[in-house]
């Protein structure tokens, strides 16, 4: 099978992937293979598709890395003209930072948690500092100003556990173009934050790639935010990439059929409908067919398919690259126009979660102010607003995580006490928590098998073979399988840690299900897959669920009720419908226009 082909004689081509391949170590099971692309100076390239497909294989190999267990097999990454990859390590320690700059998708952990914000962020100036530039202090101040952060003292001596999701990323975001590099990597960097802080961060790097000539590749499973921010996108499947094009025409006229399911996966802010998800999973390395990897799953599967590796097409003389024998056929643009009505009709009057009056503090700072939420039995509310607004404090009080609160919290007519150690067993079985970050919520020493039967022998009286029947059962409700059951956290990608996460709370068949942003670390299509799953659950188990995001797109999706909070305080609350189509309060109007629109392809600085 050959790549696809690239532009290797453009001046401006900043970087130049040549057909990139990595192996798993010792065997000849490619983990990438044949994936070459060019990103030239001031533009932005889209790297998407699900989980596990290799996008953060190959952003890490842009900066001469590769993980444990893996190494290069073929392929150059030339950045100006030099290749990463015959680099010495003394080399790419010098070139990164100055020149070739990651941004991760978790900046909990890419931050040392034992240093203040302002020694990380000078250090990084000064361990690259040039004759002629800037002082360290008059930079710092002029990045911190360009991700919209403070640049005081207060905040400088600061720690990262003392700053939100969304400021933790920005100050990741500041540290990777403090030194103006050549290329910036971009590792899902707005997956945990708001839509009025994306849309910022958004904004501030195509302004930044644009104003320094920075080549940017930016990896995600968001495809709206890909459409804002990315001049050309590339889509991965299975190791592979099956289809490359100027963004506009790859989410306008997209020619491969993963392309397409991609996009059928995406939630809409103006519509109610059922998502979409791609039945199946992808072929896992060593364990791919002989054809083409996405046969088994392709609605449009012929039996040449499954006999040869598909050939690369080009259309529309070469703008657009796709690896599919079906490439040139017209595609059926009805299917992206998915017109479900979803009802939101049978919503139980009876409140199963009533939270009255609820003021919550950290020690003397209040963060919470007279929050009033109802959830009646089957019925999903969405709780939206930026970092900081108080939503995972909300959460944290009603599962029992945080005690300095006043004010009522009742579940099933019958009041919650304070804390955990203070609660019945039956009550800390029938609220179970699913956190936002599966990377720390997961116990890296226990197979996924035992994280999701844990729950099962602290609350359930079953045999052990009573339990591994359940645990089976639900890992194929979140669309993994046995075969997960002897892996641990640290061989799963992104998307399937959270989805164990999800298991284990749903192994006890709770009664309500606090969700703290469960989906910002999927891919669309699981995204999907786990929101008609929870949707499903909430129709055959009476579940009803607390759902905090800041995907304010996928609300119509799930949710028949939203609450608003902005700074500890509810500013407007009410029906889904209502809310999103005739919002009232001016915060709730600029966190609709700050949503990232699929129909908005394109970058947004031009």
């Amino acid at each position: 099978m050959t790549a696809l082909p690239i532009d290797m004689s453009s001046h401006r081509s900043r970087l130049v992937l040549a057909g990139l391949k990595i192996v798993m170590a010792g065997t000849t099971a490619d983990i990438v293979d044949e994936v070459s692309f060019t990103v030239r100076a001031g533009e932005v390239l889209g790297l998407v598709g699900e989980s596990g497909s290799g996008k953060t294989t190959v952003a890490l190999a842009l900066l001469g890395y590769h993980r444990r267990g893996l190494q290069v097999a073929g392929g150059e990454v030339l950045l100006e003209g030099q290749d990463l990859l015959a680099m010495s390590d003394g080399d790419l320690r010098a070139l990164r930072g100055a020149k070739v700059s990651y941004v991760p998708q978790d900046p909990a952990s890419a931050l040392n948690p034992a240093l203040t914000v302002g020694l990380q962020l000078r250090e990084t100036l000064r361990a690259h500092a040039e004759k002629g530039q800037a002082s360290v202090s008059d930079r710092l101040n002029e990045v911190l100003a360009e991700v919209h952060l403070d640049s005081s003292a207060d905040f400088l001596r600061r720690y990262p556990h003392q700053l939100s999701g969304g400021q933790q990323q920005r100050v990741a975001i500041a540290m990777a173009f403090a030194c103006r590099p050549s290329l910036i990597v971009l590792d899902e960097p707005t997956t945990g934050l708001d839509v009025s802080t994306q849309r910022h961060v958004l904004e501030t790097i195509r302004s930044l790639c644009r104003s320094y000539g920075v080549a940017a590749v930016y990896v995600s499973h968001d495809l709206a935010v890909v459409g804002q921010i990315a001049d050309h996108v590339a889509v991965m499947y299975a190791g592979r990439l099956v289809e490359l094009g100027p963004t506009q025409r790859i989410f306008g006229a997209p020619a491969h059929p993963y392309t397409r399911a991609l996009l059928r996966c995406v939630p809409s802010q103006d519509r109610s409908e059922v998502l979409e998800g791609i039945e199946g999973q992808a072929p896992r390395p060593g364990r791919r067919p002989r054809g083409c990897f996405f046969a088994p799953r392709c609605p449009d599967v012929l039996p040449v398919c499954r006999e040869a590796p598909p050939p690369v097409i080009s259309l529309d003389a070469g703008v657009q690259l796709v690896r599919c024998v079906r490439a040139g056929e017209t595609a059926d643009k009805a299917d992206l126009s998915r017109l479900v009505h979803v009802s939101h009709t049978s919503v139980a009057t009876a409140g199963e979660l009533e939270v009255h009056e609820l003021s919550a503090r950290y020690g003397t700072k209040q963060v919470l102010f007279g929050v009033d939420v109802n959830v009646g039995p089957e019925e999903c509310v969405a709780i939206v607003g930026e970092s900081g607004s108080g939503k995972t404090t909300l959460a944290r009080c009603v599962v029992g995580l945080h005690d300095n609160w006043t004010g009522n919290l009742n579940f099933c007519g019958e009041p919650l006490t304070k804390g955990l150690r203070r609660r019945t067993k039956d009550s800390l079985q029938k609220i179970q928590y699913v956190f936002q970050n599966p990377h720390t919520s997961l116990n890296p020493r226990k197979t996924v098998g035992q994280i999701v039967e844990q729950p099962l022998e602290h609350f359930e009286n079953l045999s052990p073979k009573e339990r591994e029947d359940r645990v089976v059962a639900v890992l194929d409700d979140v669309s993994l399988n046995r075969d997960f059951l002897n892996r641990y956290p640290d061989q799963l990608s992104g998307g399937e840690r959270q989805r164990v996460a999800l298991a284990r709370a749903l192994v006890v068949e709770p009664d309500l299900l606090v969700c703290d942003e469960v989906t910002s670390a999927l891919d669309v299509s699981v995204q999907a897959i786990i929101v008609e799953l929870l949707r499903r659950l909430q129709r055959e188990r009476n579940l009803a669920m607390l759902f905090i995001t800041h995907n304010l797109a996928l609300v119509r999706s799930i949710a028949q009720s939203v609450v608003v909070l902005s700074e500890g305080s509810v500013v407007e609350q009410g029906s889904v419908e209502d809310v999103l189509e005739h919002p009232r309060a001016e915060y709730t109007i600029r966190l609709l226009e700050d949503i990232p629109k699929l129909a908005e392809t394109g970058p947004t600085a031009r």
